[in-house]
């Protein structure tokens, strides 16, 4: 077996990417692509937890808070959302041979594990895939800063944020032919430029804990192995 450069990840994925047409909704063709990708790293010998976001359901401004709904009660809409999401990708993984147990920062537990630390570690260790739904359990915090929380708690590696770009760039790519490639940025850089790609409290918690983030497009053949085997893919953030 190739030897791993990273033996834990923490995959954060954004909801669009289980998105149907017009980018709502779960498309199940969608769940099962995403489950292609996460049995590719895991055939290698990684351990995967996944963060997944829940935009494809609710956008708590623009559904609810644009519209005069207290931001506590938009939040908790969302969180609901992305353990709909973690529902789904679990039943993807789990059609591809891949035991699955989707943990959830408030009580579900009629579907879903709550989500003990030590507990979620064990799965991993034990070959199983974890699903991190519902954020952090707490209001006014993105599915960002869970995925940066979820990373130090089970040690992972390093944060994986699989977008639909092949890197951080200066400006947008598709619109802009002349913008600048990074392979790599510092955690100041990445805050000063307002990269986008993670919100900057997720990005100083990664920070002040030193755990890298890499930026990559899942949606690129093979892009997701060959960066857990160290090859440069993406942009990585660091120190």
């Amino acid at each position: 077996m190739a030897e791993l450069k990273y033996q834990r990840i923490l995959l954060k994925l954004g909801g669009e990417a289980l998105a149907g047409e017009g980018g709502f909704g779960i498309n199940p063709r969608q769940a099962e692509f995403l489950a292609q990708r996460v049995v590719s790293v895991v055939n290698l010998g990684v351990q995967v937890a996944v963060v997944i976001g829940g935009g494809n359901m609710w956008r708590g401004k623009q559904d609810g808070m644009d519209h005069g709904m207290e931001r506590v009660t938009a939040d908790h809409i969302g969180m609901l959302a992305t353990v709909m999401n973690a529902l789904a990708l679990q039943d993807a993984l789990e059609r591809v041979g891949l035991p699955t147990r989707v943990m959830t920062g408030i009580e579900v537990r009629a579907v879903a594990e709550p989500y003990i630390q030590r507990r979620a570690i064990r799965h991993l260790e034990k070959g199983r895939v974890i699903i991190f739904g519902a954020g952090t359990g707490n209001p006014y915090f993105t599915t960002d800063t869970a995925a940066s929380l979820r990373a130090m708690e089970i040690n992972a590696d390093i944060l994986m944020k699989a977008t639909k770009v092949d890197a951080v760039y200066d400006k947008d790519p598709k619109k802009n032919p002349d913008a600048k490639r990074f392979e790599r940025l510092t955690y100041i850089d990445a805050l000063n430029m307002r990269v986008g790609v993670m919100d900057s409290t997720a990005m100083a918690m990664c920070m002040d804990n030193d755990l890298p983030i890499m930026v990559l497009n899942l949606w690129e053949e093979t892009a997701l192995e060959r960066a857990v085997l160290g090859a440069t893919v993406g942009t990585v953030i660091s120190v």
